[in-house]
């Protein structure tokens, strides 16, 4: 139970970041009077993709984690393999098919996915000690 509500606080936190940085990228954007619906369908999809994208990433670290204490460390391993390649050819398939299908932008589609690093570190800085 206390794996699962770490899960969905570490996901909380990147969707607000995502919600942050999707703002200042139409921002900017909208400065260089560039923004569409076609760049505010791309952003806001990449967050979406990116958020489940993490979200289920964690949810996999979580699981690996208890077989992992319960001595399956190779199965624990295989687990993350697998899933780190299921999830990046799924979100391949759905980059090239939503960049392909002409309504999203293609860099406000991907730009999301560049966010998730600084978010994680900016984060950091917010931490409690001992969270």
């Amino acid at each position: 139970m206390e794996s699962r509500k770490v899960v969905f606080h570490e996901t909380l936190i990147i969707l607000i970041g995502q919600l942050i940085c999707i703002a200042v990228m139409f921002g900017v954007y909208w400065l260089l009077k560039l923004l569409t619906l076609k760049v505010l369908l791309g952003g806001l999809l990449g967050a979406l993709l990116t958020v489940a994208n993490f979200f289920f990433m964690a949810v996999t670290v979580s699981l690996a984690t208890d077989k992992a204490q319960q001595e399956d460390v190779k199965g624990g391993q295989k687990l993350m393999q697998s899933s780190q390649l299921l999830r990046n050819m799924l979100l391949f398939v759905v980059l090239i098919a939503a960049g392909a299908s002409g309504y999203f932008d293609i860099i406000a589609l991907a730009l999301p996915l560049l966010f998730v690093r600084p978010i994680i570190t900016v984060a950091e800085f917010f931490r409690k000690k001992g969270e």
